[in-house]
């Protein structure tokens, strides 16, 4: 029997309210994925069968850790069924995975009915701005140049929402992004690729198309939950009311006063006009919140309260009041970042706080090289979270390309980026009359590689190198396609196999100055090759294991962060990085006009979000929350002068304190060692034995 009593009166109703349309409005901290979890378990104790059950997240770091709860919460017997939500669709289980995940189910069941060919390979961010840069080298005109990132942001908003998500964005951009999307479209389409997007919007081209595979998923997934509701974008929205349209049983939970992710989609009209699609909807508000003190609540609260179109909701707290809220003024950035590792420094010293207690948000990426700066040289140790992904590292693109290319060496964008690597005599001057060739053919350029007709016109050396790589792509592949051998096929032994035979990790000790890099890269890539195996599981054909192993890292953007912790450091996080955290010091830096609000929101419409995302910042802390703003900050080597954020002016001042109220710190950080050591000898003296 599952124990309901450990939930508050507002989650207990979410929870057993089953049929239906529901709406759980769950402030900052107030238990969202407690009820999400207990939700489903209580759906399948009531008798809904598991397989019926659909969960969908935005990370895949939220659907583990719903799935490990989910398996706590559901009783033994039905254990076994609830087990394994992310393996392929089959009886007794219930499906919790991102949008994306169940747009990637949908197509490798049902995508050649669109045309393509179900070994089909997922763009990521890298490839998709490769196959823009390709199209708007053929498009630039008086060698005028476009960023290619502005054009895919834009195209992936056209895409996802129309027209009326990019009628803010220039004009002139604009006007490119519909004339390129054709053009990338078809690019994609040749290469039997897609991208993140289309994810989604083929799904729903599918239904549209096909309705007996629409009808076949409503009968499936007749209870549909879905988390961070307000993040959803319009594809998203359409997937979900195609669902559950019909039946009606959708539970969404979210926060309009956390959306801040317009600028890539999100529609919080989703949330905030859901009653328009579903007038019966019923709304549940989760308001006590278990994580921060009430002065730090209160602050959020009288903050968000100026957001004219939002869902009134008051969040509480039995926490206590704690201290209050700490105003600082510095001269400039670096200033700044002294003061707040000198704080850092003093609490650990003197309070015993650790390192990772503290965490120090801002609104733009260049704001953390000040505070790398002083956290280098006080030696404080901190993790910058949003770094170099290991999946951006050049060697383990390079081996993901490989990969992709001998699955599907149709794609493009991996086979000229491994054309030439390591070097077979296929200059980029080759590679580009090759492209150039495709274009004119409207084929892949694997097609124009494999045509003796169309490399006639290459010198003798280049027509070999080209078969030699035809070639050696058909050769590695072939075990791929052939069916595995009693013993099982070792992905990881056939990789090692042909990165050894290419001399691959001798260029990459070549290709670095110092002997301990070129190890470093060697090391990456071979724990990739070692882990092949591991991760696309051991069941199927070897070619569909490696699909797996490649949708698994191309969808798990959030991999990097779970695999390495910060340990023992203070973390250094971006307002939008740092929602579904919680730390119990934090430090939000920055709070000026043009850094929050950003200079471009008020052109752009934006001020609400740009509160929403202040307000994010505000409730990650527990227990204490300083402020700080500079008077000047440096611009292009100049400093310029600055002025503390409006924002600042919607904090009831009986919440803060200003800095210069507080009993006087030490002025610099070599004077601060001398006083924490005179202070440690004092508390030794005092401490009892």
């Amino acid at each position: 029997m599952l124990d309901l009593s450990a939930l508050n009166p507002r989650q207990r109703e979410a929870v057993t309210t089953l049929h239906g349309p529901v709406l759980i409005l769950a402030g900052a901290g107030t238990g969202k994925t407690r009820v999400i979890t207990y939700r489903i378990a209580h759906l399948i104790e009531r008798g809904v069968p598991p397989e019926h059950i659909l969960a969908v997240t935005f990370t895949n770091k939220a659907a583990r850790e719903m799935l490990e709860r989910v398996q706590q919460l559901v009783p033994r017997p039905r254990r076994a069924a609830a087990a394994a939500p992310e393996a392929a669709p089959g009886a007794g289980r219930p499906t919790i995975c991102t949008f994306h995940a169940l747009g990637v189910r949908l197509l490798r069941q049902h995508i050649e009915r669109l045309g393509y060919k179900r070994n089909f390979v997922i763009y990521d961010e890298a490839e998709q701005l490769a196959a823009v840069r390709k199209i708007l080298s053929h498009l630039s005109a008086r060698g005028e140049k476009t960023d290619p990132h502005a054009v895919l942001a834009l195209l992936s908003r056209y895409r996802n929402g129309g027209e009326g998500a990019v009628a803010s964005a220039d004009p002139d951009v604009r006007a490119l992004a519909e004339h390129v999307r054709a053009r990338y479209e078809s690019a994609l389409r040749a290469c039997n690729a897609v991208d993140f997007d289309d994810l989604l919007l083929l799904p729903l081209r599918l239904f549209r198309e096909h309705p007996d595979v629409l009808e076949a998923c409503r009968a499936r997934y007749r209870y549909v939950l879905v988390d961070e509701y307000q993040d959803t974008n319009a594809a998203q929205f359409e997937l979900l009311r195609a669902l559950c349209g019909q039946h009606r049983n959708l539970c969404v939970v979210g926060d309009d006063d956390q959306s801040i992710y317009g600028w890539r989609g999100a529609q919080i009209a989703n949330l905030l006009d859901l009653e328009k699609h579903f007038p019966e909807v019923k709304v549940i508000k989760l308001e006590q919140n278990y994580r921060s003190t009430t002065t730090i609540l209160e602050a959020a609260n009288a903050l968000i309260r100026h957001n004219p179109r939002r869902r009134a909701k008051h969040l509480w707290s039995t926490l206590g009041a704690g201290p209050r809220i700490t105003l600082h003024t510095f001269p400039d950035e670096e200033a700044e970042a002294r003061a707040v590792v000198e704080a850092i420094e003093s609490a650990r010293l003197v309070r015993r706080i650790p390192w990772s207690d503290h965490a120090v948000l801002f609104r733009t990426n260049g704001q953390a090289r000040p505070l790398e700066t002083a956290f280098r040289r006080a030696g404080v140790r901190y993790h910058l979270v949003g770094g170099q992904s290991f999946f951006d590292r050049r060697e383990v693109r390079d081996f993901l390309a490989y990969l992709k290319a001998l699955l599907n060496p149709q794609d493009d964008i991996s086979l000229l980026r491994i054309a030439n690597v390591p070097a077979r005599g296929l200059s980029d001057a080759t590679m580009q009359r090759l492209l150039a060739a495709s274009q004119e053919r409207h084929c892949p350029v694997f097609a124009v590689m494999s045509n003796p007709a169309v490399t006639a016109d290459f010198p003798a050396r280049t027509r070999a190198s080209i078969a030699g790589l035809v070639r050696w792509l058909e050769d590695t592949a072939r075990p791929l396609r052939a069916p595995a051998p009693g013993g099982g096929f070792s992905l990881s032994a056939w990789a090692e196999g042909w990165l050894n035979g290419l001399g691959y990790y001798e260029e990459l000790r070549r290709s670095e100055k110092t002997a301990e890099a070129g190890e470093n890269r060697v090391r990456n890539l071979k724990e990739l090759v070692a882990a092949l195996d591991s991760d696309a599981g051991p069941a199927g054909p070897p070619a569909e294991r490696l699909q797996r192993f490649l949708e698994e890292v191309t969808l798990d953007t959030e991999r990097e962060s779970d695999a390495a912790p910060a340990g023992e450091a203070v973390t250094l996080i971006t307002m939008h990085s740092c929602k579904g955290l919680e730390f119990p010091h934090v430090f939000i830096v920055g709070l000026e006009e043009g850094l929050l609000p950003h200079a471009r929101a008020k052109a752009e419409g934006s001020l609400d979000e740009e509160r929403r995302l202040f307000y994010v910042a505000i409730t990650r802390a527990r227990y204490s929350l300083q402020l700080g703003h500079c008077a000047a900050r440096r611009k292009y080597g100049q400093l310029s002068p600055c002025h503390p954020s409006s924002f600042l002016q919607e904090l009831p001042p009986e919440l803060l304190e200003r800095a210069a109220d507080r009993p006087r710190e030490p002025a610099s950080l070599e004077t601060g060692r001398a006083w924490f050591a005179a202070m440690r000898e004092k508390l030794a003296a005092v401490r009892p034995r």
